[in-house]
């Protein structure tokens, strides 16, 4: 399992060989495992709920459910062929943060693009570095493509900043997101890689 390491704001590191874990505080990115389903689930509900109140209907948000969003990962995550990477944060033993990126979806047709499908930290532990580790090492794990694509809705400030920060800029595509029979536009980002 390939795992790193941040220590504050500094370079993601491996742990040192035979260290039985990182030291206390440290935030580990690591592959997700099925035992991480759970927690995964509840900050990507959590996330939800905080990020889109007021973006999308307040309904649809309050329907959502940890336990079914756990089954259909649990599901997807058995079933996966490899295509989809699931990254997780860790400090002090806890999931904090999940990430997960592939090849960019357009259609069928595939561009050796890399696509971030989704990041979100623990709501409670937003402004401590831990998007920033995802996003870092998702897209340090597809420096061999082009480019990095991701969707955000429009009217999501503070996510729109912090990708920019990050290097990403909106390229002009729009498409309409559908919760609940309302309309949520989303911008697409970009940002080159190297590849």
């Amino acid at each position: 399992m390939n795992e790193t390491t941040r220590d504050g704001d500094g370079p993601l590191r491996a742990p040192a060989p035979g260290g039985g874990g990182p030291p206390a505080g440290v935030l580990t990115v690591r592959e997700m495992t099925l035992a991480d389903c759970d927690r995964v689930s509840g900050i990507r509900v959590r996330g939800w709920q905080h990020a889109y109140r007021g973006l999308m209907p307040q309904p649809y948000l309050d329907r959502l459910s940890v336990g079914a969003d756990a089954e259909r990962r649990r599901a997807r995550f058995a079933e996966g062929n490899g295509s989809v990477v699931n990254l997780v944060a860790e400090r002090d033993g806890a999931v904090v943060g999940w990430a997960a990126y592939g090849p960019y979806r357009d259609g069928g047709r595939r561009t050796g693009d890399a696509e971030l499908y989704a990041l979100y930290v623990d709501p409670a532990r937003l402004g401590g570095g831990i998007g920033r580790a995802l996003l870092t090492e998702s897209a340090e794990r597809c420096r061999a493509c082009p480019r990095m694509f991701l969707w955000v809705l429009k009217e999501n400030v503070s996510a729109r900043r912090f990708y920019e920060r990050a290097g990403f800029r909106p390229d002009g595509a729009e498409e309409p997101f559908e919760v609940d029979g309302v309309a949520v536009p989303e911008v697409r980002y970009v940002r080159t890689l190297g590849g």
